[in-house]
């Protein structure tokens, strides 16, 4: 089986993708994973949805509503970001932006006059470290492994509990209805008082519990939205059916996408 993951190697993405597949390539941007996966080019991608300290990572949300894909599998790892340099004198700070938005507090206490730099991946500001002196990164310490790179500091996330949540996505054709999770994307193509209230009311009428409500705006025009849904049931259940019936009933102008049910996994590395 072959998965597309963010690159290059070393990447968060990446380690968490050798949970899935043996067979691993990279591309520079999640859409490009995604879009891959769609048209068939690969049998599976694994793409960060949600950080517990930032929050969505919106251009994955955005290209799970652009592409018609399945989601098979939810993988959470930890997050352990490490300082890594060719020693204490630098003058920059290159990485992900939400690895560097992760690290702020110890950023601004510790270097509070290092320029920060955001790069497509975690590893793309190891490669940057290695060739530059005056470069530092922040990625895994077990990038480090190898390189010319010190381990200058560990663990210095904001918060220990930080974790990331990715998903697996495969071709549409391999939805399933059978999982603990769901996910699923509503376009409601209107805008009234009340829209979002009667949108979540079918869920808590029957005891389902949302574990993720998110909005990205759709791109038609100003203040039109495209919801992102998680909840705690598979579709196969009788109350999700009549739910998600509910749902498009009110967004009968608009869409909703299954995204699929699927079970959760913790990757430690």
């Amino acid at each position: 089986m072959k998965a597309l993951t963010l690159g290059p190697a070393g990447t968060y993405s990446h380690r968490a993708a050798k949970a899935v597949a043996d067979d691993i390539d990279f591309r520079e941007s999640v859409t490009s994973i995604v879009e891959a996966v769609a048209s068939g080019e690969a049998d599976r991608g694994v793409v960060a949805v949600e950080n517990s300290i930032q929050g969505g990572v919106t251009e994955s949300l955005d290209a799970l509503a652009e592409y018609d894909v399945a989601v098979v599998e939810e993988l959470v790892t930890p997050i352990r970001h490490a300082l890594l340099a060719q020693g204490p004198d630098f003058d920059r700070v290159v990485s992900h932006t939400q690895a560097l938005a992760q690290c702020r507090s110890y950023l601004d206490a510790e270097y509070p006059d290092a320029t920060l730099e955001a790069v497509a991946s975690t590893a793309r500001g190891v490669e940057r470290a290695r060739e530059d002196p005056t470069v530092a990164a922040i990625a895994h310490p077990a990038n480090a492994e190898g390189t010319n790179l010190q381990v200058l500091a560990e663990d210095i996330q904001e918060q220990s509990s930080n974790a990331t949540r990715f998903l697996v996505v495969a071709p549409a054709e391999e939805r399933s209805e059978g999982g603990s999770k769901s996910s699923f994307i509503v376009y409601p193509d209107v805008d009234y008082p009340g829209l979002l209230l009667e949108l979540l009311e079918p869920f808590a009428d029957r005891d389902i519990n949302l574990t993720r409500v998110e909005s990205r705006p759709s791109g038609e025009r100003l203040g039109d939205y495209v919801f992102h849904i998680d909840v705690a049931a598979g579709l196969y259940e009788d109350r999700t059916k009549e739910a998600l019936a509910d749902i498009e009933a009110i967004a009968e102008d608009g869409w909703v996408r299954r995204l699929g049910s699927y079970d959760s996994q913790t990757v430690l590395y």
